[in-house]
């Protein structure tokens, strides 16, 4: 369900824990580079008599670059490595490698002048159009830098990744580990990165890798073991995770003794004047991702709007004929519904009215009320009663975008999205319950699991209602997976926060197909729901 995402610090920290165990660090390099050579034939095909460059910096990354250029030398490709450094400042494993490289026929020459000072020598085939119109590379090898590069990129890395991107046009730009310049953290350049066509990552991709900001840098993103050991990882567990497809295998499979209650009873608590679309759509949602019983309730004036003419959705009337504003005194009737359902969403539409927000937080702290999806404006109403966030269970799952999150935090949606992470832990710092930060490369914390990215930026997502759509979706799984819990997961509500936005992405993903433009409605969403989890449950996609 679930792929580690070390950062990297704690990648470089499996290295030693495995040799420690006595895996020669050598061998790590040697089969980082074979790796990355089948990768490299399965991108480009054979790789004789096609002309390599390769750039080495000074890290093992260089030394994986080294080590490739052996394999391409012995394979009849035509291979020149360009250094960053002297040659006999390598030292260490990297060190052996260029020395082996270079007694097996390699040949090597210093990055630095590159391509202006090759013109008129043998290496000038190795240049581009302005110094050799008949020269230039098949393939470029970008081994500049690795995953542990922080800061910013140096005058002559700048220099040399200009020149790698200019490339791009007629070679096939290959990243080993990741693009130079880019952080293996945030995803971001540091402040320009190579844009590889293809990069090969090594044992597990890193936080930076997977999130969508990074992708028109690393291109086809392919993770390769090189040999760390089993007990590395279980001793030294990554602070990140990345959901993957096989998350598939943990939604709730319908039995033939289910009946209405076991599907899943979920309550909508929302809308407002003008606003009646949300809790209709969230409970569409709830329906379509597979609830057994949807109810929405409202003041008692906006439940014919929010049916819509829907025989579907329930509605259950609160206050008297007429009535189209929330107060706490609505609470009383709500109390019998709450025992009957097994999650509730609150906050679609809800509104931004002081009886609203004092509504929300009279209803976060019953004792009775079951596990919550606390969304949209109802997360308003947590900044506006900060003493309500002490109410919130572990259960909860609280869903905010950039700007919800902002108010929460007290600060700007920029900044939010500026250390995504940081926002992510002031969050939690809020309340010990499942936070979800969304946007592209939504993130996932909760106490007890690591910081968990759903690596997916779907824009057919992006219409107004489809955060209604997720939070109807989430109260359906989180029904279905407390009713229903599923064996070695310690929290039921975290496992369905995770189902709920892989499965809201592939409805976006899907829709692509009809909608390659987008157009969509946040309806759309909700009505591919049930598509999604058919196509996920046949192993259809990533």
């Amino acid at each position: 369900m679930f792929a580690p995402l070390p950062s990297p610090a704690e990648m470089s920290g499996w290295d030693r824990a495995a040799i420690d165990l006595g895996l020669p660090e050598l061998l790590l390099m040697e089969n980082a580079s074979r790796e990355a050579l089948h990768v490299l034939s399965a991108e480009t095909g054979q790789m004789s008599g096609k002309r390599v460059l390769l750039f080495m910096g000074g890290g093992n990354n260089g030394g994986d670059a080294a080590c490739l250029a052996r394999h391409l030398h012995d394979g009849g490709a035509e291979v020149l490595v360009l250094h960053t450094r002297p040659l006999g400042a390598y030292r260490g494993v990297t060190g052996q490698h260029v020395r082996l490289a270079r007694r097996c026929g390699v040949a090597f020459a210093p990055a630095a002048g590159w391509p202006e000072k090759y013109r008129n020598t043998p290496w000038d085939v190795y240049a581009d159009a302005s110094v050799c119109e008949r020269g230039g590379p098949d393939i470029v090898v970008d081994g500049i830098l690795g995953t542990g590069f922080s800061g910013s990129l140096r005058p002559l890395e700048l220099g040399l990744v200009a020149r790698i991107n200019a490339l791009a046009q007629r070679a096939f730009i290959f990243s080993l580990d990741i693009p130079s310049g880019l952080s293996g953290l945030t995803g971001r350049p540091c402040p320009v990165a190579v844009r590889a066509h293809a990069t090969v990552t090594f044992e597990a991709a890193k936080p930076g890798l997977v999130l969508p900001e990074a992708a028109p840098y690393t291109g086809r993103l392919h993770i390769r073991p090189i040999g760390i050991p089993a007990v590395v990882r279980r001793e030294h567990p990554a602070s990140y995770q990345m959901i993957t497809k096989a998350i598939a295998g943990a939604f709730p499979e319908a039995a033939p003794g289910w009946h209405k209650g076991t599907a899943g009873a979920i309550l909508i608590v929302g809308g407002s004047e003008g606003l009646t679309g949300a809790p209709h759509l969230a409970a569409r949602a709830a329906l379509r991702a597979g609830g057994g019983l949807i109810s929405v309730a409202a003041p008692h004036g906006l439940c014919l709007d929010i049916k819509a003419d829907c025989p579907d959705i329930m509605t259950r009337a609160l206050g008297p004929a007429g009535n189209v504003r929330w107060s706490p005194a609505l609470l009383e009737e709500l109390l019998p519904f709450l025992r009957q359902c097994g999650a509730m969403a609150l906050g679609p539409g809800i509104g931004r009215e002081p009886e609203t927000a004092a509504f929300v937080q009279a209803l976060l702290m019953c004792p009775s009320r079951p596990s919550a999806v606390v969304d949209a404006d109802a997360l308003h109403a947590l900044a506006m009663h900060p003493e309500a966030l002490s109410s919130l269970r572990a259960c909860d799952v609280l869903t905010p975008h950039p700007g919800e999150a902002a108010t929460l935090l007290h600060t700007t949606p920029a900044l939010v999205q500026a250390d995504r992470f940081a926002a992510l832990a002031g969050l939690r710092r809020l309340a010990p319950s499942v936070w979800i930060l969304k946007g592209a490369g939504t993130l996932i914390g909760t106490e007890g699991q690591p910081v968990t990215i759903a690596p997916y930026a779907e824009p057919n997502l992006a219409v107004g209602g489809s955060g209604d759509v997720l939070s109807g979706c989430l109260g359906t799984l989180m029904a279905q997976t407390a009713a229903h819990p599923s064996e070695g997961c310690e929290s039921s509500s975290f496992l369905a926060a995770c189902m709920g936005v892989h499965l809201h992405a592939r409805a976006g993903r899907l829709l692509r197909e009809a909608f390659p433009q987008r157009g969509n409605s946040a309806t759309d969403i909700a009505e591919m729901l049930p598509r999604a989890r058919i196509r996920e449950a046949a192993g259809d996609g990533a």
